[in-house]
């Protein structure tokens, strides 16, 4: 058997021309990467509700699914002196409403062959459902159900809340999530929406009750701050229909929704390390990063760019780096977080508590090679290729046509934008990615939080001298 096997792959490869064969087996060339392909997304149609919903509809018939995204403004920098509160009262949503609880809101959806989803970030409380299209009339109705109707029991609410303060509690064992919280906290001043975690802290939390979730609810959930979004097998004539049928009778409770108080600008300091201790850690988590950039600003293409050279792909230096030349992390990334008040930006690796000095030198090599020699042709063509080539998975599916439709929503951003993305990303040049890395990776002017066994790996960062060194927990707050 094994012979024939032999013989016959010989004759295969005795029959295949000989320029064929070589071309095949010529490993010592990259093959060379194909222009982008125009991105051809179908167009967003857009109408106003008689209650001030805004609705967006994106046809898109190859299979019968439809997805349907409510949007109301307030997500968590609506939480005010209340951190977490924005969070918890949508996922309460869906906890009870009118006469379902939360297991009749299930089987509902499972029944209708549906899924239902309720949740909030910084700017938008979110319920999201995708359903066949022949189930979508009685699904849109639960819909409106959980989004208009919700109970707000207070024994749903003792039992969520107890749920999210244990939640809380179980972070604190969990390196990663410390080192965002304390990230976080030192990042962004007292009084700025992204100084405490979107969840909130245990004190907020256990200060919850369902008073003050209706009351939030009252003030937020209104339908001149909310949109829907329907995208799938539907036209803008059944959209329309189906979303006045199930919204259309939505009224706002009497008074205005409290304008948000403006936020403290978060302070540019020198390069200062948070050490949070972590006693018998086998690994140190490391973030390193400072006040981020608007979404809106005109570097944003060639940030894009830049990061995805630095931190935001597998192929990236910091990966490339820490984890297959050093052999320090599984894993190792940078990205900036857009919001509509900027967010940070943020590297960060997991690495071996052995290595945690070494892994904080090789981070700032990094931010200084970027910042100090421009990028090699090959290099700069593979990051611009790498995003416009990915960029058609990100509308696949009705479901991601609606998600994106939903964020250029949030940052005010034409329904068109995506139409000139990719000429945009490919026009950024070496020049470009050095200035925007001048310009916003600035090793001097860092937070470096370190989450590790302080005992193992104090005296290694405090000989590199990357500035003062802070013991702090994972709030922020100077620790013993």
């Amino acid at each position: 058997m094994t012979r024939c096997l032999v013989a016959a792959i010989a004759v295969l490869a005795a029959s295949v021309p000989q320029s064929v064969a070589a071309q095949q087996l010529d490993i010592t060339h990259r093959p060379p990467l194909a222009a982008p392909a125009p991105l051809r997304i179908p167009r967003a149609q857009r109408s106003v509700l008689p209650n001030g919903v805004t609705l967006y509809v994106i046809e898109q018939h190859e299979v019968p699914l439809v997805d349907a995204v409510l949007s109301v403004r307030g997500g968590g920098r609506a939480d005010q002196d209340r951190p977490g509160l924005a969070s918890f009262t949508a996922d309460m949503l869906d906890e009870g409403a009118d006469t379902l609880d939360a297991f009749g809101i299930a089987a509902q959806a499972a029944y209708l062959g549906a899924e239902l989803e309720t949740r909030a970030d910084w700017d938008r409380t979110l319920v999201s459902l995708k359903v066949p299209k022949h189930s979508l009339a009685a699904a849109l109705d639960l819909m409106a159900t959980v989004s208009l109707e919700p109970s707000f029991h207070s024994a749903d609410v003792a039992r969520e809340r107890e749920l999210r303060l244990a939640e809380i509690l179980q972070e604190r064992d969990q390196p990663e999530a410390v080192a965002s919280h304390a990230f976080s906290a030192v990042v962004f001043p007292i009084g700025h929406p992204y100084h405490e975690p979107l969840g909130g802290d245990s004190a907020a939390t256990a200060a919850l009750d369902s008073a003050g979730v209706r009351a939030f609810y009252a003030e937020t959930f209104r339908p001149d701050r909310a949109s829907i979004i329907v995208s799938g097998d539907i036209t803008l004539a059944e959209a329309t229909a189906a979303i006045t049928r199930a919204f259309g009778g939505w009224r706002a409770a009497a008074g205005t929704t409290p304008a948000p108080t403006a936020a403290p600008a978060p302070a540019t300091r020198a390069t200062t390390v948070y050490l949070v201790d972590k006693p018998n850690a086998a690994q140190s988590v490391i973030a390193i990063g400072n006040p981020g950039v608007d979404r809106r600003s005109p570097d944003y293409y060639a940030l894009q760019v830049m990061n995805t050279l630095l931190g935001g792909s597998f192929s990236s230096r910091l990966n490339q780096n820490l984890r297959e030349t050093k052999g320090y992390a599984y894993g190792a990334g940078s990205s900036f977080q857009y919001r509509p008040l900027p967010g940070p930006f943020i590297a960060s690796a997991a690495v071996r508590t052995d290595v945690t000095d070494s892994s904080l030198i090789e981070f700032f090599k990094e931010f200084k090679r970027l910042r100090d020699s421009a990028v090699t042709p090959v290099e700069l063509t593979r990051a611009k290729s790498y995003i416009a080539l990915g960029l058609p998975g990100e509308f696949e599916t009705a479901g991601d046509l609606a998600s994106q439709l939903s964020r250029l929503l949030v940052f005010g951003l034409p329904l068109e934008y995506y139409r000139t993305y990719v000429p945009r990303i490919m026009a950024v040049t070496a020049a470009d990615v050095q200035r925007v890395a001048r310009k916003y990776i600035r090793p001097d002017r860092v937070s470096v939080v370190v989450v590790g066994d302080a005992a193992k790996i104090r005296s290694g960062i405090e000989a590199l001298h990357l500035g003062p060194l802070q013991q702090v927990d994972m709030e922020g707050r100077p620790a013993p």
